[in-house]
């Protein structure tokens, strides 16, 4: 056990629910751990102290080779629909050391990826590859900068190992920082469990720890529903605001805090296309851009089928009224969207053509293919590139009812930037930036350029940003996916 004083308070909290929703089990030690990645500003924030630490000992931490004082290594048992289909499933290469208290008392997971076996893993390896390690410390980190709800990535390491996909890759281990790993996929794995208080002493955890201020309510079970479905649509809206596609929205990929979790095949819109696709298995479209509302509604139904029997003792009772808390969804997800759109537009207070403006340059958008980001850039006068086609007649005509609704209740061009330049990225993820990142990492032993793409998306929203190769629309490439690493 590491006992340098480097801030660690572990209150291991998870690990007091029943036996059958976990298993304890130390990391998987590993070859010869080198660090590749570790972040400091995240650090600072949680109150950790690692100053004082060598890389070599960081990589002994973060391997699990030197596990720090207080920890508790635990897997998490969970099931989930995949791709609508259920399943059994768990932590199958993660494992969670311990909850860290920062000084104000905010709990935090500390989770390991590429771990080794637990007793969920399925026949796989528990292992992880450098390059997937990477993209989700790149991503999950814009994602925050970006001010997305998100999971966050504290370290990757080389593990010394290497792990065997479709070839030969070398071994890693990402650190994820939570604030809890509950699932809408923990819920029902409790549901189906055979301990029968396993799923109302969830909901009680859930409570106490994401919940307080519901926990006293005589309908404190259809509350936690509501409270779930408004954390859901925000971060849905966020992830549409910034052109952002999951690529698998399983229910065990939907925290119950409203995080973004697991960046396996994720990816950022370019070209306007509401029918984006990433995922090389999502072959139906399942989470395709403009699912992703409907699926955070299917995902939250099944939550809320798990809830049933908490709602009210009366199984058509608890329907009845869960019925009505779902059928909300769409509307108070509209309302958000809009609401989300305008700001983007830099719209004030309310005009009934605002939806319709808003549909008119969506559908110009994925006509002319026009760039999700850059286009938004444009109209805040921030894309300096030519660009032949914000001079075509139907954009030009659109541009114009745009400025005079901008005008309306005294505004002004001005007023409307303010709003604009807090939502609209001028640099985002760019795949193939990312891409170009992972290669040079992976193949050259070379990381700086995810040095240099990090620093950019360190501040996403900086006008001032001139550096064109970081913002410009890439060559168009046809059937560009992404994988889930597993």
């Amino acid at each position: 056990m590491l006992r340098k004083k480097i801030g660690w308070n572990f209150d291991n909290t998870y690990a007091n629910l029943s036996e059958s929703m976990l298993s304890k089990l130390n990391p998987t030690p590993v070859k010869t751990p080198e660090l590749v990645l570790f972040n400091h500003n995240l650090s600072k924030e949680i109150d950790l102290d690692f100053s004082k630490i060598d890389n070599r000992e960081l990589a002994l931490i973060f391997s699990g080779n030197q596990l720090p004082e207080g920890s508790e290594s635990i897997a998490q048992a969970y099931a989930g629909h995949q791709f609508g289909y259920f399943a059994i499933l768990g932590d199958g290469r993660a494992l969670t050391i311990g909850e860290h208290l920062d000084r104000n008392k905010n709990r935090f997971d500390i989770q390991f990826k590429g771990s080794g076996r637990t007793p969920y893993s399925r026949n796989g390896d528990g292992r992880a590859a450098l390059g997937p390690m990477l993209r989700e410390y790149i991503i999950s980190e814009a994602m925050h900068n970006l001010g997305v709800p998100t999971t966050r990535s504290l370290a990757v390491i080389k593990t010394g190992e290497d792990v065997v996909r479709d070839k030969i890759l070398e071994g890693a281990i990402l650190t994820r920082i939570a604030s809890s790993h509950i699932r809408v996929g923990t819920f029902q794995y409790a549901l189906i469990s055979k301990n029968k208080n396993d799923l109302k002493a969830l909901f009680d955890y859930t409570l106490d720890r994401h919940f307080p201020n519901i926990k006293k309510s005589r309908s404190s079970a259809l509350d936690l529903l509501k409270a779930v479905i408004e954390k859901q649509i925000n971060l849905i809206c966020n992830w549409m605001r910034v052109g952002f596609i999951h690529g698998v929205m399983n229910t065990d990929n939907m925290t119950i805090s409203g995080e973004t979790i697991d960046y396996g095949p994720c990816a950022f819109m370019d070209r306007y296309d509401p029918e984006t696709v990433f995922s090389s298995i999502d072959h139906q479209g399942r989470y395709a851009y403009f699912n992703q509302p409907g699926i955070a509604l299917w995902n939250l139904e099944r939550f809320a089928e798990s809830l049933l029997d908490l709602i009210n003792d009366d199984r058509k009772v608890a329907i009845k009224i869960t019925n009505e808390v779902l059928e909300e969804f769409p509307t108070q997800y509209k309302k958000k969207w809009l609401g989300m759109m305008k700001k983007k537009l830099g719209l004030l207070d309310d005009d009934f053509n605002d939806e319709q403006l808003i549909s008119e340059l969506l559908s110009w958008m994925h006509q002319n293919k026009a760039d999700y980001t850059n286009t938004f850039c444009y109209l805040m006068r921030e894309y300096k590139q030519k660009n032949e086609i914000y001079n075509e007649k139907q954009f030009i005509l659109w541009k114009k009812k745009w400025e005079d609704r901008i005008k309306l209740n005294n505004n002004s061009y001005e007023k409307s930037l303010k709003i604009m330049r807090k939502v609209n990225p001028i640099v985002i993820p760019r795949n193939h930036l990312v891409e170009e990142a992972l290669k040079h990492a992976t193949e050259m032993n070379d990381l700086n350029k995810v040095h240099m793409l990090l620093k950019v998306l360190q501040n996403p929203y900086d006008s001032n940003f001139q550096n064109s190769d970081y913002k410009s629309t890439p060559v168009l490439k046809e059937n560009y996916v992404t994988y889930c690493g597993t």
